[in-house]
């Protein structure tokens, strides 16, 4: 039993430190790793893990000015979280914003900062999703201090993106409110991840757009309303963005475009980075995402077939294409199993082998049951 268990922590363990291609996401949804359930916290806990939501530990793009304030937080085993605080007014159906968080809070992908729990305390609303440790796709291309962000890291955002795009639309999640490269949020591997906030509205009944209104689709500016087309808009700024590395409205890009002025519109620093093909691929799927009528612009899982022939240095890690050393090992949160075999509880390791199946060893129940009844410490083994 004791070999069974390192066997099998072992590979449920390992699969997380693997590194793979950039193009090998045949399970998004999975990825090899054990997600953590969606929760409803406590205020009291996500009070303490803010430091009672302290100044301090906002990350909020506008700090304190932002009607809904995101926060750094800690809980109690360690792991880091973020928190947005929504404005007291904004959900005043309690039910509605359960039932919308939980929906959210069902997708489980690496292309998302996953959301993995809420509160819904008297007048209290808040979402709590994974911390993304380096920063924002905005902090790396408008205001980058040492090293501009590399072509090679530019078309990896733009399919990572994609593909969470991608997936949350198949998960019944195809629209994402205000999409900009301020969504855009980097792990602790410095691959790209789609803030899962955006998948939600920022009240009962807000505008789904708060940026300027040069980036706004078209159509949102004469109804009101977002739709799926509206969200491939979005994707067409953020490309401009990667472009460019500057935050230029889209009618002055086009103009460019159209004047096959490639030169002023390309991002001066990628310079000796950069393929013919490449630009023009990258333009020319630019330029149908932002096509003023919805109905012409692309699909997105045809941007992603495209997007995944632009790819470059597949093989070589994020971290190393942003110049972001890695100090040690990563180390992977313990799956349920681990933590059970390195606190030899025998209750929960047998339940978790008779929930997935293992059938290796036949015997292997009684043989656990015989232990667990025997033993004078309840369900778990002494520890020399």
């Amino acid at each position: 039993m004791g070999a069974r268990c390192s066997k099998l922590s072992f590979c449920l363990f390992h699969s997380h430190f693997k590194s793979a291609s950039v193009l090998e996401s045949p399970d998004l949804e999975n990825g090899g790793k054990l997600w953590p359930n969606f929760k409803e916290f406590r205020l009291e806990q996500l009070k303490s893990a803010t430091g009672g939501f302290s100044s301090d530990n906002i990350v909020s793009e506008h700090g304190e000015k932002a009607p809904n304030i995101v926060y750094r937080g800690r809980l109690g085993d360690g792991r880091l979280i973020a928190v947005k605080r929504f404005n007291r007014l904004a959900w005043a159906d309690h039910r509605q914003f359960l039932d919308e968080a939980k929906s959210v809070g069902s997708l489980r992908s690496d292309r998302l900062a996953n959301l993995i729990g809420c509160c819904c305390e008297g007048e209290e609303r808040l979402l709590v999703a994974e911390f993304m440790p380096h920063e924002t796709l905005a902090k790396h291309l408008f205001h980058w201090e040492n090293n501009p962000m590399k072509w090679a890291m530019r078309l990896r955002v733009a399919l990572c993106l994609a593909q969470a795009l991608e997936y949350s639309s198949n998960k019944g999640r195809a629209l994402y409110h205000d999409l900009n490269a301020y969504r855009v949020l980097f792990d602790q591997e410095c691959n790209p991840r789609l803030s899962s906030f955006g998948l939600m509205k920022n009240s009962q009944h807000a505008k789904s757009y708060t940026t300027n209104l040069a980036f706004t689709p078209p159509e949102y500016l004469r109804t009101g309303r977002i739709t799926a087309e509206s969200v491939i808009y979005s994707f067409g700024t953020l490309l401009l963005d990667l472009l460019t590395g500057k935050h230029i409205p889209p009618s002055h890009a086009l103009d460019l475009i159209r004047d096959r002025n490639l030169q002023t519109l390309i991002d001066s620093c990628l310079e000796g980075q950069i393929s013919d093909r490449g630009v023009t691929e990258l333009v020319r799927l630019a330029s149908h995402c932002l096509e003023y009528e919805a109905r012409e612009r692309p699909n997105i899982k045809t941007l992603v077939t495209a997007l995944i022939s632009l790819q470059r240095d597949t093989e070589v890690p994020s971290h190393v294409l942003m110049g972001v050393p890695q100090s040690g090992t990563l180390v992977s949160p313990p799956s349920p199993f681990g933590e059970a075999c390195s606190t030899r509880d025998l209750t929960t390791m047998f339940e978790i082998l008779d929930i997935i199946g293992y059938k290796d060893d036949q015997g292997v129940s009684q043989q656990v049951k015989s232990l667990t009844s025997k033993n004078p410490y309840g369900s778990q083994l002494p520890i020399p």
